[in-house]
Protein backbone atom coordinates (compact mmCIF):
# COMPACT_ATOMS: atom_id res chain seq x y z
CA UNK A 1 0.00 0.00 0.00
CA UNK A 2 1.28 3.20 -0.72
CA UNK A 3 0.94 5.11 2.95
CA UNK A 4 2.46 2.16 4.55
CA UNK A 5 6.12 2.69 4.34
CA UNK A 6 8.47 -0.52 5.26
CA UNK A 7 11.95 -1.18 5.65
CA UNK A 8 12.89 -3.00 3.05
CA UNK A 9 15.09 -6.38 3.94
CA UNK A 10 13.71 -5.54 7.40
CA UNK A 11 11.44 -8.73 8.63
CA UNK A 12 8.84 -6.31 10.76
CA UNK A 13 6.42 -7.64 13.70
CA UNK A 14 3.39 -5.81 13.90
CA UNK A 15 1.35 -6.61 16.61
CA UNK A 16 -2.36 -5.46 16.58
CA UNK A 17 -3.84 -3.52 19.63
CA UNK A 18 -7.53 -2.44 20.18
CA UNK A 19 -8.69 1.15 19.51
CA UNK A 20 -8.98 2.95 22.76
CA UNK A 21 -12.34 4.81 22.98
CA UNK A 22 -11.62 8.68 24.02
CA UNK A 23 -12.26 10.03 27.59
CA UNK A 24 -15.12 11.60 29.28
CA UNK A 25 -16.67 14.57 28.15
CA UNK A 26 -14.40 17.46 28.57
CA UNK A 27 -15.31 21.07 30.22
CA UNK A 28 -14.80 22.70 26.62
CA UNK A 29 -17.18 22.16 23.63
CA UNK A 30 -15.74 20.10 21.15
CA UNK A 31 -16.06 22.34 17.68
CA UNK A 32 -16.63 20.77 15.18
CA UNK A 33 -14.61 22.32 12.06
CA UNK A 34 -14.99 22.65 8.17
CA UNK A 35 -12.03 24.28 6.46
CA UNK A 36 -12.65 27.91 7.33
CA UNK A 37 -9.58 29.35 5.45
CA UNK A 38 -9.10 29.04 1.94
CA UNK A 39 -7.24 31.20 -0.71
CA UNK A 40 -8.54 34.21 -2.09
CA UNK A 41 -9.23 34.42 -5.66
CA UNK A 42 -7.32 37.53 -5.61
CA UNK A 43 -4.03 37.10 -3.14
CA UNK A 44 -3.48 40.82 -3.04
CA UNK A 45 -6.45 40.76 -0.48
CA UNK A 46 -4.77 38.66 1.60
CA UNK A 47 -4.03 40.47 5.37
CA UNK A 48 0.16 40.25 5.44
CA UNK A 49 1.12 42.57 3.27
CA UNK A 50 2.53 42.00 -0.11
CA UNK A 51 0.17 39.35 -1.33
CA UNK A 52 0.08 37.11 1.72
CA UNK A 53 -2.39 35.62 3.01
CA UNK A 54 -1.64 35.67 6.84
CA UNK A 55 -3.27 33.79 9.84
CA UNK A 56 -2.33 35.21 13.51
CA UNK A 57 -3.12 32.12 15.75
CA UNK A 58 -0.99 31.24 18.87
CA UNK A 59 -1.62 27.33 17.52
CA UNK A 60 -2.53 24.16 19.06
CA UNK A 61 -1.72 21.82 21.72
CA UNK A 62 -1.72 18.07 21.34
CA UNK A 63 -1.48 16.51 24.94
CA UNK A 64 -2.21 12.98 25.67
CA UNK A 65 -3.63 11.15 28.52
CA UNK A 66 -2.22 9.17 31.09
CA UNK A 67 -5.25 7.17 32.00
CA UNK A 68 -5.98 5.98 28.06
CA UNK A 69 -4.67 5.83 24.85
CA UNK A 70 -6.24 9.41 23.88
CA UNK A 71 -4.71 12.80 22.43
CA UNK A 72 -6.49 16.02 22.53
CA UNK A 73 -6.37 18.72 20.47
CA UNK A 74 -6.11 22.01 21.88
CA UNK A 75 -6.87 25.79 20.20
CA UNK A 76 -4.65 28.32 21.91
CA UNK A 77 -6.35 30.79 20.80
CA UNK A 78 -9.81 30.22 22.61
CA UNK A 79 -8.69 27.35 24.62
CA UNK A 80 -11.07 25.15 23.17
CA UNK A 81 -11.32 21.37 22.22
CA UNK A 82 -10.66 20.37 18.56
CA UNK A 83 -10.85 17.03 18.77
CA UNK A 84 -9.75 13.55 20.68
CA UNK A 85 -8.24 10.94 19.10
CA UNK A 86 -7.71 7.09 20.00
CA UNK A 87 -4.56 6.44 19.60
CA UNK A 88 -4.02 2.48 18.38
CA UNK A 89 -0.85 1.62 20.64
CA UNK A 90 0.28 1.94 24.20
CA UNK A 91 3.43 3.65 25.28
CA UNK A 92 2.89 6.02 22.06
CA UNK A 93 5.25 8.83 22.34
CA UNK A 94 4.35 12.27 20.64
CA UNK A 95 7.17 14.39 19.22
CA UNK A 96 6.43 16.77 16.25
CA UNK A 97 7.12 17.27 12.68
CA UNK A 98 9.88 19.95 10.70
CA UNK A 99 6.95 22.62 10.19
CA UNK A 100 5.49 21.75 13.61
CA UNK A 101 2.11 21.15 11.16
CA UNK A 102 1.91 17.09 12.45
CA UNK A 103 1.93 15.47 15.71
CA UNK A 104 4.43 12.46 15.16
CA UNK A 105 3.15 9.10 16.98
CA UNK A 106 6.17 6.90 17.77
CA UNK A 107 5.14 3.59 18.98
CA UNK A 108 8.86 2.12 19.71
CA UNK A 109 7.44 -1.33 21.38
CA UNK A 110 5.05 -1.62 18.04
CA UNK A 111 7.57 -0.70 15.02
CA UNK A 112 5.04 2.04 14.17
CA UNK A 113 5.36 5.66 13.41
CA UNK A 114 2.61 7.37 12.74
CA UNK A 115 1.44 11.18 12.34
CA UNK A 116 -1.72 13.72 13.45
CA UNK A 117 -2.44 16.52 11.03
CA UNK A 118 -2.82 19.75 13.61
CA UNK A 119 -4.66 21.33 11.08
CA UNK A 120 -2.07 24.80 10.86
CA UNK A 121 0.42 25.24 8.23
CA UNK A 122 1.47 27.24 5.54
CA UNK A 123 2.36 27.08 2.23
CA UNK A 124 5.07 28.96 -0.10
CA UNK A 125 3.14 30.01 -3.55
CA UNK A 126 6.28 31.58 -4.84
CA UNK A 127 4.76 34.97 -5.17
CA UNK A 128 2.95 34.92 -2.00
CA UNK A 129 2.73 33.11 1.54
CA UNK A 130 -0.76 31.14 2.14
CA UNK A 131 -2.07 30.54 5.42
CA UNK A 132 -3.99 27.06 6.49
CA UNK A 133 -6.24 26.42 9.45
CA UNK A 134 -8.71 23.06 9.38
CA UNK A 135 -9.53 20.52 11.93
CA UNK A 136 -7.21 17.86 13.05
CA UNK A 137 -7.25 14.75 11.60
CA UNK A 138 -5.06 11.55 11.55
CA UNK A 139 -2.61 11.19 8.23
CA UNK A 140 -2.88 7.72 6.68
CA UNK A 141 0.83 8.24 5.89
CA UNK A 142 2.61 5.91 8.02
CA UNK A 143 6.33 4.70 8.43
CA UNK A 144 7.23 1.30 9.87
CA UNK A 145 10.49 -0.64 11.05
CA UNK A 146 12.07 -1.91 13.84
CA UNK A 147 12.22 -0.01 17.38
CA UNK A 148 11.56 3.68 16.14
CA UNK A 149 13.10 5.49 19.35
CA UNK A 150 15.19 9.08 18.12
CA UNK A 151 13.18 11.49 16.32
CA UNK A 152 14.97 14.62 15.18
CA UNK A 153 13.37 17.14 12.98
CA UNK A 154 15.81 20.41 10.88
CA UNK A 155 14.45 22.91 8.76
CA UNK A 156 12.44 20.55 6.26
CA UNK A 157 13.19 16.85 7.10
CA UNK A 158 12.53 14.58 9.41
CA UNK A 159 14.55 11.94 10.31
CA UNK A 160 13.48 8.84 12.22
CA UNK A 161 16.00 6.43 13.65
CA UNK A 162 15.20 2.96 14.15
CA UNK A 163 16.88 1.12 16.81
CA UNK A 164 16.75 -2.71 15.19
CA UNK A 165 16.63 -5.73 17.19
CA UNK A 166 19.73 -7.89 18.19
CA UNK A 167 17.79 -11.04 19.17
CA UNK A 168 15.37 -10.71 16.13
CA UNK A 169 18.28 -10.39 13.56
CA UNK A 170 16.98 -7.10 12.79
CA UNK A 171 19.49 -4.71 12.17
CA UNK A 172 19.70 -0.07 12.79
CA UNK A 173 18.02 2.03 9.97
CA UNK A 174 16.84 5.37 9.02
CA UNK A 175 13.46 6.91 7.36
CA UNK A 176 13.99 10.93 6.04
CA UNK A 177 10.94 12.49 5.40
CA UNK A 178 10.72 16.07 3.88
CA UNK A 179 7.22 18.28 4.63
CA UNK A 180 6.19 17.42 1.32
CA UNK A 181 6.88 13.78 1.51
CA UNK A 182 4.34 13.61 4.53
CA UNK A 183 1.47 15.06 2.86
CA UNK A 184 1.79 13.40 -0.90
CA UNK A 185 2.76 10.12 1.37
CA UNK A 186 6.23 9.88 -0.47
CA UNK A 187 7.94 6.99 -0.32
CA UNK A 188 11.22 8.01 2.52
CA UNK A 189 14.55 8.02 1.78
CA UNK A 190 16.08 5.47 3.45
CA UNK A 191 19.38 4.08 4.99
CA UNK A 192 20.31 0.65 6.40
CA UNK A 193 23.20 -0.79 8.22
CA UNK A 194 23.94 -4.22 9.00
CA UNK A 195 24.14 -3.70 13.01
CA UNK A 196 21.62 -3.09 15.40
CA UNK A 197 22.32 0.24 17.18
CA UNK A 198 20.63 2.91 19.92
CA UNK A 199 21.77 5.90 17.44
CA UNK A 200 20.65 8.89 16.29
CA UNK A 201 20.41 10.96 12.43
CA UNK A 202 20.32 14.81 12.54
CA UNK A 203 19.12 16.53 9.14
CA UNK A 204 21.27 19.21 8.39
CA UNK A 205 20.38 20.86 4.85
CA UNK A 206 20.82 18.24 2.58
CA UNK A 207 22.87 16.02 4.65
CA UNK A 208 22.11 14.11 7.02
CA UNK A 209 24.79 12.95 9.77
CA UNK A 210 24.15 9.64 11.46
CA UNK A 211 25.64 7.05 13.60
CA UNK A 212 27.81 4.19 13.02
CA UNK A 213 28.58 1.37 15.39
CA UNK A 214 31.74 -0.45 14.83
CA UNK A 215 32.27 -4.00 15.33
CA UNK A 216 33.55 -4.87 18.38
CA UNK A 217 36.70 -5.46 17.90
CA UNK A 218 37.08 -1.97 16.93
CA UNK A 219 34.87 -0.07 19.02
CA UNK A 220 35.13 2.41 21.71
CA UNK A 221 31.95 2.14 23.20
CA UNK A 222 31.12 0.14 26.60
CA UNK A 223 27.99 -1.50 25.66
CA UNK A 224 26.99 -3.34 22.08
CA UNK A 225 24.43 -1.13 21.33
CA UNK A 226 25.90 2.09 21.23
CA UNK A 227 28.02 3.99 18.44
CA UNK A 228 30.96 5.75 18.30
CA UNK A 229 31.25 7.46 15.29
CA UNK A 230 29.23 9.78 12.77
CA UNK A 231 28.54 9.55 9.28
CA UNK A 232 27.77 12.02 6.81
CA UNK A 233 25.25 11.00 4.26
CA UNK A 234 24.20 13.27 1.35
CA UNK A 235 20.20 12.81 0.34
CA UNK A 236 20.66 12.42 -3.78
CA UNK A 237 17.18 12.29 -4.65
CA UNK A 238 16.09 9.89 -1.90
CA UNK A 239 19.06 8.05 -1.68
CA UNK A 240 21.47 8.55 1.21
CA UNK A 241 24.76 7.75 0.10
CA UNK A 242 27.94 8.05 2.81
CA UNK A 243 29.74 10.80 1.47
CA UNK A 244 32.37 10.75 4.50
CA UNK A 245 33.09 9.11 8.43
CA UNK A 246 34.17 11.79 11.24
CA UNK A 247 37.90 10.91 12.35
CA UNK A 248 36.94 11.51 15.26
CA UNK A 249 35.66 8.66 17.85
CA UNK A 250 32.85 9.25 20.34
CA UNK A 251 32.77 6.56 22.98
CA UNK A 252 29.06 5.55 23.97
CA UNK A 253 27.36 8.22 21.83
CA UNK A 254 24.20 9.24 23.01
CA UNK A 255 21.96 12.58 21.72
CA UNK A 256 22.61 15.29 19.74
CA UNK A 257 21.66 18.36 18.60
CA UNK A 258 22.25 20.94 15.84
CA UNK A 259 22.56 25.09 15.68
CA UNK A 260 22.87 27.15 12.71
CA UNK A 261 26.35 25.98 11.97
CA UNK A 262 27.51 23.38 14.21
CA UNK A 263 26.11 19.61 15.08
CA UNK A 264 27.13 18.18 18.71
CA UNK A 265 27.26 14.44 19.88
CA UNK A 266 27.05 13.40 23.19
CA UNK A 267 30.25 10.89 23.91
CA UNK A 268 31.57 9.25 26.79
CA UNK A 269 34.88 11.09 27.13
CA UNK A 270 33.13 14.69 25.84
CA UNK A 271 31.18 16.72 23.02
CA UNK A 272 31.73 15.85 19.29
CA UNK A 273 31.16 18.78 17.34
CA UNK A 274 31.17 18.92 13.41
CA UNK A 275 30.68 21.87 10.78
CA UNK A 276 30.73 22.15 7.03
CA UNK A 277 33.87 23.14 5.63
CA UNK A 278 35.35 23.96 2.41
CA UNK A 279 32.10 22.94 0.37
CA UNK A 280 30.78 19.83 1.42
CA UNK A 281 33.69 18.70 3.85
CA UNK A 282 32.42 18.22 7.24
CA UNK A 283 35.41 18.69 10.04
CA UNK A 284 35.05 17.99 13.56
CA UNK A 285 36.50 18.40 17.12
CA UNK A 286 36.22 17.21 21.08
CA UNK A 287 35.16 19.10 23.71
CA UNK A 288 36.45 16.92 26.30
CA UNK A 289 34.19 16.73 29.60
CA UNK A 290 34.76 19.10 32.48
CA UNK A 291 35.72 17.76 36.50
CA UNK A 292 32.66 17.95 37.52
CA UNK A 293 30.74 14.91 35.58
CA UNK A 294 33.62 12.38 35.84
CA UNK A 295 31.94 9.20 35.73
CA UNK A 296 28.92 10.41 34.04
CA UNK A 297 28.49 11.60 30.23
CA UNK A 298 26.24 14.49 28.80
CA UNK A 299 24.01 12.33 26.97
CA UNK A 300 21.08 14.84 26.43
CA UNK A 301 21.49 17.88 23.70
CA UNK A 302 19.72 20.86 22.50
CA UNK A 303 20.37 23.32 20.01
CA UNK A 304 18.58 26.44 18.38
CA UNK A 305 19.16 27.87 15.19
CA UNK A 306 20.01 31.59 16.98
CA UNK A 307 22.08 30.31 19.57
CA UNK A 308 26.01 30.08 19.73
CA UNK A 309 25.97 27.42 22.67
CA UNK A 310 24.43 23.98 23.21
CA UNK A 311 23.08 23.14 26.19
CA UNK A 312 24.21 19.61 27.63
CA UNK A 313 22.62 16.99 30.46
CA UNK A 314 24.85 14.73 32.34
CA UNK A 315 22.94 12.40 34.35
CA UNK A 316 24.04 9.52 36.89
CA UNK A 317 21.57 7.30 37.81
CA UNK A 318 23.54 5.87 40.58
CA UNK A 319 23.77 8.71 42.37
CA UNK A 320 20.28 10.81 40.71
CA UNK A 321 22.76 13.60 40.34
CA UNK A 322 22.07 15.90 37.28
CA UNK A 323 24.02 18.30 35.91
CA UNK A 324 23.17 21.49 32.98
CA UNK A 325 26.51 22.25 31.13
CA UNK A 326 26.67 24.99 28.41
CA UNK A 327 28.90 23.77 25.25
CA UNK A 328 30.66 26.66 23.42
CA UNK A 329 31.70 24.98 19.84
CA UNK A 330 33.35 27.95 18.91
CA UNK A 331 35.82 28.21 21.85
CA UNK A 332 35.98 24.60 22.20
CA UNK A 333 34.81 24.13 25.87
CA UNK A 334 32.28 23.42 28.47
CA UNK A 335 31.07 24.23 31.64
CA UNK A 336 28.95 24.02 34.11
CA UNK A 337 25.55 25.79 34.11
CA UNK A 338 24.39 27.62 37.55
CA UNK A 339 20.87 27.39 37.50
CA UNK A 340 20.25 27.99 40.90
CA UNK A 341 18.38 25.15 41.99
CA UNK A 342 15.89 25.36 44.98
CA UNK A 343 16.60 22.00 47.15
CA UNK A 344 15.48 18.63 46.48
CA UNK A 345 14.90 20.16 42.29
CA UNK A 346 15.19 18.13 39.46
CA UNK A 347 15.11 19.18 36.03
CA UNK A 348 12.36 17.28 34.30
CA UNK A 349 11.81 19.50 30.98
CA UNK A 350 14.29 21.55 29.01
CA UNK A 351 13.59 24.29 26.07
CA UNK A 352 15.29 27.06 24.20
CA UNK A 353 12.52 30.22 23.89
CA UNK A 354 11.21 30.59 20.55
CA UNK A 355 13.83 33.61 19.47
CA UNK A 356 16.76 31.97 21.21
CA UNK A 357 17.05 34.75 23.81
CA UNK A 358 16.54 32.34 26.57
CA UNK A 359 16.60 28.31 28.02
CA UNK A 360 13.82 27.45 30.20
CA UNK A 361 14.26 24.81 33.16
CA UNK A 362 11.05 23.29 34.54
CA UNK A 363 11.83 21.34 37.73
CA UNK A 364 10.65 18.57 39.78
CA UNK A 365 9.46 21.36 42.80
CA UNK A 366 7.27 22.63 40.13
CA UNK A 367 9.59 25.85 39.24
CA UNK A 368 10.02 27.10 35.92
CA UNK A 369 13.74 28.93 35.53
CA UNK A 370 14.55 31.30 32.95
CA UNK A 371 18.53 32.08 31.97
CA UNK A 372 18.90 34.65 29.40
CA UNK A 373 21.99 34.98 26.81
CA UNK A 374 24.33 37.43 27.90
CA UNK A 375 27.47 38.50 26.28
CA UNK A 376 30.92 38.94 28.37
CA UNK A 377 34.45 39.74 26.21
CA UNK A 378 32.52 38.36 22.86
CA UNK A 379 31.40 35.25 24.87
CA UNK A 380 28.01 33.95 25.12
CA UNK A 381 26.81 32.43 28.54
CA UNK A 382 23.89 31.60 30.28
CA UNK A 383 22.69 33.87 33.14
CA UNK A 384 19.86 33.26 35.75
CA UNK A 385 17.37 35.79 35.60
CA UNK A 386 14.28 34.55 37.31
CA UNK A 387 12.38 31.94 38.51
CA UNK A 388 7.81 31.02 38.55
CA UNK A 389 6.46 28.55 40.92
CA UNK A 390 3.53 27.18 38.73
CA UNK A 391 1.80 24.95 41.18
CA UNK A 392 0.22 25.97 44.13
CA UNK A 393 -0.07 22.29 45.50
CA UNK A 394 1.87 19.87 47.19
CA UNK A 395 4.08 18.13 44.52
CA UNK A 396 4.06 14.99 46.74
CA UNK A 397 0.38 14.15 45.73
CA UNK A 398 1.49 13.96 42.17
CA UNK A 399 0.03 11.30 40.53
CA UNK A 400 2.13 7.85 39.90
CA UNK A 401 3.21 7.69 36.72
CA UNK A 402 3.14 11.66 35.95
CA UNK A 403 5.50 14.56 36.14
CA UNK A 404 5.02 18.36 35.15
CA UNK A 405 6.02 18.57 31.16
CA UNK A 406 6.16 22.04 29.30
CA UNK A 407 6.57 22.74 25.00
CA UNK A 408 7.62 25.64 23.80
CA UNK A 409 5.68 28.08 20.71
CA UNK A 410 7.80 28.23 18.06
CA UNK A 411 6.21 31.57 16.96
CA UNK A 412 6.17 34.10 20.14
CA UNK A 413 8.01 33.82 23.16
CA UNK A 414 5.53 31.62 25.36
CA UNK A 415 6.19 27.80 26.70
CA UNK A 416 2.64 25.90 28.34
CA UNK A 417 3.52 23.72 31.08
CA UNK A 418 0.91 20.63 32.12
CA UNK A 419 0.45 20.40 35.94
CA UNK A 420 -0.99 16.15 36.18
CA UNK A 421 -2.17 16.98 39.65
CA UNK A 422 -4.20 20.42 39.09
CA UNK A 423 -5.05 18.72 35.72
CA UNK A 424 -4.68 22.06 33.85
CA UNK A 425 -2.23 23.32 31.21
CA UNK A 426 -0.84 26.95 32.23
CA UNK A 427 0.09 29.50 29.32
CA UNK A 428 3.43 31.23 30.61
CA UNK A 429 4.90 34.45 29.26
CA UNK A 430 8.85 34.08 29.21
CA UNK A 431 9.14 37.76 28.59
CA UNK A 432 7.37 39.03 31.64
CA UNK A 433 7.81 35.73 33.03
CA UNK A 434 4.05 35.34 34.42
CA UNK A 435 1.29 33.07 33.93
CA UNK A 436 -0.93 34.61 31.29
CA UNK A 437 -3.39 31.75 30.30
CA UNK A 438 -4.72 28.34 32.03
CA UNK A 439 -6.53 25.51 30.06
CA UNK A 440 -8.70 22.94 32.29
CA UNK A 441 -8.89 19.51 31.30
CA UNK A 442 -10.90 16.82 32.70
CA UNK A 443 -7.83 14.02 32.44
CA UNK A 444 -4.24 13.75 33.93
CA UNK A 445 -2.01 15.26 31.56
CA UNK A 446 1.03 12.71 30.32
CA UNK A 447 2.84 14.91 27.77
CA UNK A 448 1.98 17.79 25.54
CA UNK A 449 3.68 19.24 22.27
CA UNK A 450 2.94 22.78 20.17
CA UNK A 451 1.73 22.59 16.27
CA UNK A 452 0.62 25.37 14.56
CA UNK A 453 2.45 27.83 11.92
CA UNK A 454 6.19 28.53 12.63
CA UNK A 455 7.34 31.98 12.81
CA UNK A 456 10.41 32.98 10.11
CA UNK A 457 12.95 34.90 11.13
CA UNK A 458 16.09 35.96 8.88
CA UNK A 459 19.40 34.51 10.08
CA UNK A 460 22.57 36.09 9.87
CA UNK A 461 25.55 33.93 10.72
CA UNK A 462 28.80 33.92 9.45
CA UNK A 463 30.04 30.38 8.22
CA UNK A 464 33.49 29.49 7.47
Amino acid sequence: MKNQHSLSLITVSMMSALLVGCGGDAETTIIEREPIVEAPSDPGHGGGGSGDFLIESQGRLAVSSLESNTLSLLDIDDGSLLDNFALQFDGTRIATSADSRYAVLVARNFDTVEFLDGGLWREDHVDHLHDYEEAPEMSDFVLTGSRPTHVSADGNHLAVFYDGDSEAGIPAAVHVVSNSDIVAENDPATLEYSVNMHGVAKPKGEFVLSTIRRDDAESTSNTKILPDQVGIYHNHDGELELEQVLDLTCPDLHGAAVNHEFVAFGCGDGVLVTHQHDGEEFEAAKIDNVAEIEGTRVGTLYGHEDSEIFVGVASSRSTGVTTVLTVHPEDNEMEVLDWQPLENAVPVAYSFSFDGAHFVILDSQGYLTLLAMEQHDGHTHLEFEGRLDITELDVADMPEGASFRMAASKNDNHVYVADPMAQHILQIDLESLSIEGDMELDFIPASLVWLGIAAEEEHDHDHD
